[in-house]
């Protein structure tokens, strides 16, 4: 069984935040691991993406957002830790 995560294994947002409440998995069920914003139908929806990417990705966001620019690396520092960017995942 897949182990249920609080923030999304790419981005970081926390899946309670995610307005489809989550994103889905082959067979039409809802991921436990990653969000609507960056996983559809079992698949990456930016399979290309860098984990530097991500991270400019997910802080002009937050800026969107409101958030302080300054604070962006905060929010952003664990990005690499996550599952979907370890080498041992």
């Amino acid at each position: 069984m897949e182990a249920s995560y609080k923030n999304c294994q790419s981005c970081g947002m926390p899946l309670t935040r995610d307005e489809q409440g989550g994103g889905t998995e082959k067979n039409g069920a809802k991921s436990k691991v990653y969000c609507s914003h960056c996983y559809e139908k079992g698949e990456f929806i930016l399979p290309e993406l860098t984990v530097d990417q991500m991270k400019d990705r997910v802080k002009q966001k937050l800026v969107a957002f409101g958030f302080p620019r300054f604070l962006t690396g905060f929010f952003t520092r664990n990005i690499p830790k996550l599952r979907r960017w370890r080498k041992d995942n």
